[in-house]
């Protein structure tokens, strides 16, 4: 038995094994089709990967296997493990790199190919790449593809002359294909006959995933200090908020019949997690670049948000987006007058202290490149929609962030007892939504664009403009 290291109080079965009991499970279960919903980062791919290789490696194998990630990033992420458990069963496999697999469309996968002739292909989530191919199917982070139910309907006829499915995933919202499949299973007879496993991070612990991962930690890692109750509560503190957590370690899909914003909707207009989508502002300006921008003012626990984005053709694509916290109003002007001076329109929450902010703005850019907008339940309305509209038709792009989606996800629509509609955003650690807010504000400053006026540089620290008293520089606190 291996010596233990680090202060896990669960010790596995068998410590010297490599699988947790979960994952042991899954790898032997033979079944046509088969579910997996998980916590984050417990091993599943990774197990899988392992399954994958020995079903392809066998002599006589009948199936190349095809692998669907969520990005590219994911999909030569599980090549590299399948690569790896070649290595520790001594299988015989050669890395084919990346390679054509449809010469109309480009599509690509990462290949490898074992010396019984068969294949493991692994693709990125375009749906197309399934069509007409014949074998086993991998589907990884199944609710996070674009559109999980056309990749269901492209993929399962694969499968038809022999192979396998699996569908790996952490949840991403109530209304998701993923959820609906699960619930098919649990509640109305598991019509399509689906082998359906749960992993969560509870679960995981108590078969001594700590333990494990205790073994492959350096010495001095601050983890190696935990027992199983102080790292469950790690890693929810790191979470963005309550609902995150849920959903993302303890398989409780978050509901969308509550929030204003499915999960399906705003993961449909992220940037892929790799996706570089930054560019320096400046040069942006010089090419031509037409950029607008929201400002949501913060208080002391919520943040200031201004939000850049890009229009091109039709769709607004995130540019910048700028968050500062326990910073005085002279502080933050520094960094965020720069940049609202390259913006063609600039739409600022005029609300509460905002006001402050907004009257410095249109004095320093005008008013026609400074919109003021104050917060009713109306105000909030007209905003609010308009984002949602956007997102339903793909014509807006923003990144890939946990904090973002939390303070997209935060913001929920409620009736009142005379029929009004009024948004409401709970206040956490996280924020008041302010996130969204300044989004929508950025929507809204592109759909009413200003006539374009040669921008003026602002006066320097010695000229009259610093010497405004309306502007109280000098005001201390945090905003």
């Amino acid at each position: 038995m291996a010596t233990q290291r680090g202060n896990a109080k669960i010790i596995p079965p068998n410590p010297d094994g490599i699988f947790l009991e979960g994952q042991e499970r899954w790898i032997k279960d033979n079944s046509r089709l088969k579910l997996m919903e998980k916590a984050r980062q417990i091993g599943i791919s990774w197990s899988t990967a392992y399954a994958a290789d020995e079903r392809t490696a066998m002599a006589g194998g009948k199936w190349d296997q095809w692998v669907s990630s969520r990005d590219d990033l994911q999909a030569r992420l599980f090549i590299e493990d399948c690569k790896m458990w070649a290595k520790v069963m001594s299988i015989a496999a050669a890395d084919l790199g990346e390679r054509v697999i449809d010469e109309k469309t480009k599509l690509t996968a990462y290949v490898l190919e074992f010396a019984s002739g068969r294949r493991i292909h692994s693709m990125s989530s375009n749906p197309d790449a399934q069509a007409g191919k014949r074998g086993g199917r991998i589907l990884d982070e199944f609710a996070l593809h674009p559109d999980p139910r056309k990749l269901w309907s492209i993929a399962y006829p694969g499968i038809t002359w022999g192979g396998s499915m699996e569908l790996i995933s952490t949840h991403r919202g109530s209304h998701n294909f993923f959820n609906q499949l699960i619930r098919e299973v649990r509640e109305n007879g598991n019509p399509k006959n689906i082998s359906l496993h749960r992993l969560t991070l509870q679960d995981a612990l108590d078969q001594g995933f700590l333990y494990k991962l205790q073994k492959a930690l350096p010495i001095g890692h601050e983890v190696m200090a935990m027992d199983e109750a102080a790292y469950f509560d790690f890693i929810k503190s790191g979470c963005a908020d309550e609902e995150s957590f849920r959903q993302e370690y303890m398989c409780d899909p978050a509901d969308d019949d509550s929030a204003f914003l499915e999960y399906d909707l705003i993961a449909g207009c992220e940037y892929a997690a790799s996706e570089d989508w930054e560019v320096d502002l400046a040069c942006a300006r010089r090419r031509g670049a037409k950029l607008y921008a929201g400002l949501d003012i913060g208080r002391k626990k919520d943040l200031t948000v201004l939000w850049v984005f890009e229009l091109l053709g039709d769709v607004l694509y995130t540019r910048k987006i700028i968050e500062l916290q326990s910073m005085s109003k002279p502080d933050q002007e520094k960094v965020l007058w720069p940049v609202m001076a390259l913006m063609e329109r600039t739409c600022v929450d005029y609300t509460g202290l905002g006001i402050g902010w907004g009257d410095d703005a249109q004095r320093a850019f005008g008013e026609y490149r400074v919109e003021l907008v104050t917060f009713t339940n109306r105000v909030k309305e007209e905003l609010a929609y308009p984002v949602r509209g956007r997102m339903e038709d793909k014509r807006i792009r923003i990144p890939y962030k946990p904090a973002i989606r939390a303070d997209l996800r935060a913001v929920t629509k409620v009736a009142t007892a005379a029929g009004n509609i009024r948004f409401t955003a709970e206040r956490s650690e996280n924020g008041h939504a302010d996130r969204f807010w300044a989004l929508a504000l950025g929507v809204h400053a592109a759909s009413t664009p200003a006539s374009i006026i040669e921008y003026t540089p602002l006066p320097g620290k010695d000229d009259r403009y610093w010497g405004n008293d309306d502007l109280d520089l000098d005001r201390k606190g945090a905003w």
